[in-house]
């Protein structure tokens, strides 16, 4: 029950109904929508997008050489943002939100967020940690091991849901991604709007737009977005990425190659 995808770019009424029931257990929700790369330019302009407004991030994954933290729903991950402090997350996906602890939930550290996008959907519960502006540097520099990118609350959530016998510092950088974020008010449009664009060392691009809202609006929000799209010429229907997968596979295979 907790994810679910499938190879349409609609939902079944029995998905609909289980996304409706994660939704309401969840503190926010973000609608997404990969597009293909021969629409990326046009698309661009359709939405009167300025390159000049994004911000600049670099983000890290961390996981063992075959995947193991990906084979069991964990994604560790750092990142460098420009002007602004490093962060890091914990992120432990499929989950159904009535399962998780109380106090878990009350951790201000701790949100769950279902992800919905043409065809999907998953419920995932991150644990997230501030960090300086230098420490993700600093790190991959090789002056501070990983466990230090990471709380305590962090450490304590990775050593609950990750596999056994792996511990922080025993993972492999997987990046870094070079990622433009621009976040923009289209014309026309109530909800503000968010486009990443993650630059893969194989010069291939992920353009996503996506939008986040309270659950209670998510149906309106999703419904008004996409004939909003629709209208602008944005194709809607195009095979979905997922940008973390497309990542971690990429430096997973140049790992492997590096050790033949």
């Amino acid at each position: 029950m907790a994810a679910t995808r499938t190879s349409e770019t609609r939902l079944s009424d029995e998905d609909v109904a289980k996304v409706m029931g994660l939704i309401k257990g969840s503190d926010s929700v973000e609608l997404k929508l990969t597009v293909p790369e021969t629409d990326q330019r046009s698309t661009v302009a359709a939405l009167d997008m300025d390159p000049l407004d994004a911000q600049i991030r670099q983000v890290f994954f961390f996981d063992t050489p075959d995947l193991a933290l990906n084979a069991s729903g964990v994604v560790v991950r750092a990142r460098r943002v420009q002007k602004k402090g490093d962060d890091s997350v914990v992120k432990l996906r499929p989950v159904v939100p009535a399962d998780l602890r109380a106090e878990m939930r009350q951790s201000p550290a701790f949100g769950v967020e279902v992800d919905a996008m043409p065809g999907g959907f998953v419920c995932s519960g991150s644990m997230k940690g501030v960090l300086g502006t230098t420490d993700v540097q600093e790190f991959v520099a090789g002056n501070r091991p990983i466990r230090k990118l990471f709380t305590k609350e962090q450490r304590g959530f990775f050593e609950a849901h990750g596999p056994d016998g792996i511990s922080l510092d025993d993972l492999s950088i997987l990046g870094p991604i070079n990622v433009f974020k621009l976040r923009f008010k289209p014309k026309d449009h109530d909800q503000r709007l968010v486009a990443e664009l993650w630059m893969y060392p194989d010069n291939s691009r992920i353009l996503e737009l996506s939008t986040k809202c309270l659950p209670r609006a998510a149906l309106q929000v999703a419904t008004e977005t996409r004939l909003y799209l629709k209208k602008m010429g944005v194709d809607v229907t195009g095979q979905q990425q997922t940008k973390t997968k497309t990542a971690l596979r990429y430096f997973a295979r140049h790992l492997a190659a590096s050790a033949d």
